[in-house]
């Protein structure tokens, strides 16, 4: 039996009783919040966090992120709303770990909290170790590549570009020509995968894109860039700078899903048709199917049938992008900086993975 199956088995004949005698009847929204917690297991993550026994003993980090948890599910903007909500609700509070209303921390406490997560990363570990628990025994049919808008609430960089140097008239003479530097996409296939995420722009600056109708929008902030598989399910996420092009993400995502999952096949639009991505989805034995870039000239070869139904799975991706946006706090940016908005938004996928991971048993 699958973890994901023991664990609801669990919830369903054992928790959901014990908590209906304590706390009361929950209602399908606390019930969820409680299977994203079971399924999650936060203290295996948090043992580096907790009280050493030197200095004023801090508030349980597990509430806290447990109450992070629960303002992804509830969607909510801010961490006054979130408290206030918390102390409204005796069962809310029960769940994340308070008896009492004057055990809730203040707001300072939650930003501290907040801010020592986002340094450690612990968004991120928590969503990996939940995808290679459930999924790494499993064989994923598809993944849906593909990057999302994040609007900033920050001052973006203004990056200086580099001034052109005149070219001398003429033929160059022997042994001046002057070498072209690889670029990006040659170079990240030879490296490790820390080492291409780390190479990547993630400062927050000005993005441009053509959305869904042609037309061009800009926005301040950031871009995240998800891998999804079948079931709607987020595997992998790469938060960058907004400027940065789809296609320079794709290998470091392809190296972090490989190492979570077993794929077949590497579905991606247009934004993503280069021969580097090409053959590097190759390498890790899968089979792109890649929408034709027209600023590549005529395509060679169009679709096989088979191939084009295949690519309308990619739907998944956008599917994902518009939920975590709509529905687990993607357009509730109120925090500054990358490391912190990559934890706000890994704290929605993880209740966002978790619920279609729960839904696979339906």
């Amino acid at each position: 039996m699958s973890k994901l199956s023991s664990v609801n088995i669990n919830i369903q004949r054992h928790l959901f009783p014990a908590l209906d005698e304590e706390i009361g009847k929950l209602s399908e929204k606390e019930q969820k919040f409680v299977k994203i917690i079971e399924l999650t297991d936060l203290n295996r993550f948090l043992v580096g966090c907790q009280w050493c026994g030197v200095g004023r003993k801090p508030h349980s980090r597990t509430s806290i992120a447990k109450a992070f948890l629960l303002k992804s599910v509830w969607n909510i903007s801010t961490t006054r709303g979130l408290i206030d909500i918390i102390n409204s609700s005796p069962s809310l509070r029960r769940l994340c770990g308070w008896d009492t209303k004057g055990d809730i921390p203040d707001e300072s406490a939650f930003s501290r909290a907040f801010a020592l997560f986002a340094e450690r990363e612990l968004a991120q570990k928590i969503h990996a170790a939940l995808i290679e628990d459930n999924l790494k025994p499993r064989i994923c049919g598809h993944i849906s590549r593909d990057s999302t808008k994040i609007k900033g609430r920050e001052k973006p960089v203004r990056t200086i570009k580099k001034a052109k140097q005149k070219k001398k008239r003429g033929r160059p003479r022997k042994g001046e020509e002057k070498k072209k530097e690889p670029r990006r996409l040659e170079l990240q296939p030879k490296r490790s995968l820390e080492e291409n995420i780390n190479e990547l722009p993630s400062y927050c600056n000005v993005g441009t894109k053509k959305n869904s109708k042609g037309y061009k929008e800009s926005w301040i902030g950031y871009k995240l860039h998800i891998d999804s598989v079948d079931g709607d399910i987020p595997i992998s996420a790469i938060l960058t700078s907004a400027s940065l092009h789809d296609s320079q993400a794709s290998i470091p995502l392809a190296q972090m899903s490989a190492e979570r999952v077993t794929s077949l096949y590497d579905l991606m639009d247009a934004a993503y048709d280069a021969p580097e991505i090409h053959d590097f989805s190759k390498e890790l034995g899968h089979v792109p199917i890649i929408d034709h870039n027209p600023r590549r000239g005529k395509q060679k070869n169009k679709m096989a049938p088979a191939q084009a139904r295949r690519y309308n799975e990619r739907s998944s991706a956008e599917r994902v992008n518009s939920n975590l946006k709509d529905n687990y706090g993607g357009n509730n940016i109120r925090v500054k900086g990358p490391k912190k908005v990559a934890c706000h938004l890994m704290f929605g996928l993880i209740a966002l993975t978790a619920t279609q991971l729960f839904n696979l048993l339906l």
